[in-house]
């Protein structure tokens, strides 16, 4: 625990120092470009869509049409990316699941109404993992939101980016990521509503690695318990690496390999003195901006 600080800088600064790091290492250039890949390819579509709404406007071309035209590109991006077949509907409105009763995982707010439909339901904080691309391609004004939330006192709008369809990203974010849902759920209480865009990726990843760095779940009996509320499909490997990354560090003894072996294999846990080790390395990583 004495060099919890020490630990700490050495993750401010992990993306240059992966590259040895067993587990998932370093990634590809097209695995680890592949957020921003998608997010111009999202760009790219949305702006072909709109040019041909302008083009049929005498026709009346209703924004439903057009949403469901981008749900299909990203399920189909989705699908290719995750390795399932997976599909979001957009214009169906925000979707959700309880995964337990103080843990939602869900679909994106669309509008400031859904923050009081949340509200109904006891949510205290809505954890956002999405991007401004992300935000852009579905058309969600995300300070309208945000701007509404803050007009009550009893929930709080948090925004966390991980690029999505990544899992280099995600496991490179989910220490700092992690850190803020801990101090808000430590802060706020009730009911947490974590979100991406469809829901099936980067938040029950976040909910899964919170489950079992926190909540005393092994990964196994947190991920059966996501699955069977929620269809999804968080990357395990990601949140495996994330999990031995802070507990081993920069540490290459013999022991240390014992134990990244242990963490990554078919079906790990954490001793009592790793998840206080975690929850304090939580507690004490430093707030982002």
């Amino acid at each position: 625990m004495n060099c919890l600080h020490s630990l700490q800088r050495s993750f401010i600064s992990l993306p240059q120092c992966l590259g040895g790091v067993g587990g998932m290492k370093s990634a590809p250039p097209s695995a680890s470009m592949l957020g921003v890949i998608n997010a111009n390819y999202f760009r790219k579509h949305s702006i072909t869509m709109k040019a041909a709404s302008g083009s049929k406007s005498s026709l009346d071309v209703d924004d439903s049409e057009l949403d469901e035209e981008k749900s299909d590109v990203y399920s189909t991006t989705m699908t290719e990316a995750m390795g399932a077949v997976l599909t979001y509907r957009h214009e169906l409105g925000m979707n959700y699941n309880f995964i337990r009763p103080d843990l939602i995982v869900g679909s994106c707010l669309q509008t400031p109404a859904d923050v009081d439909k949340l509200r109904k339901v006891g949510v205290k904080t809505v954890f956002c993992l999405q991007q401004n691309p992300d935000l852009d391609y579905f058309g969600v004004d995300i300070s309208a939101i945000q701007e509404y939330a803050k007009t009550f006192t009893d929930i709080q709008h948090i925004r966390a980016e991980i690029r999505d369809f990544d899992a280099f990203d995600l496991r490179i974010r989910l220490p700092a990521v992690l850190s803020k849902l801990y101090k808000a759920i430590n802060r706020n209480g009730g009911v947490t509503y974590i979100h991406c865009t469809a829901g099936m990726g980067r938040a029950p990843a976040v909910a899964l690695a919170y489950m079992f760095w926190v909540q005393g779940y092994k990964l196994s009996d947190a991920h059966i318990l996501l699955q069977r509320n929620r269809s999804c499909f968080p990357k395990l490997e990601a949140i495996k690496s994330a999990t031995a990354d802070i507990v081993i560090n920069d540490d290459r003894t013999t022991s240390s390999a014992a134990v990244r072996d242990r963490l990554m294999g078919e079906d790990p846990d954490l001793t009592k003195d790793e998840r206080v080790l975690i929850q304090e390395f939580l507690e004490a990583f430093p707030d982002e901006e």
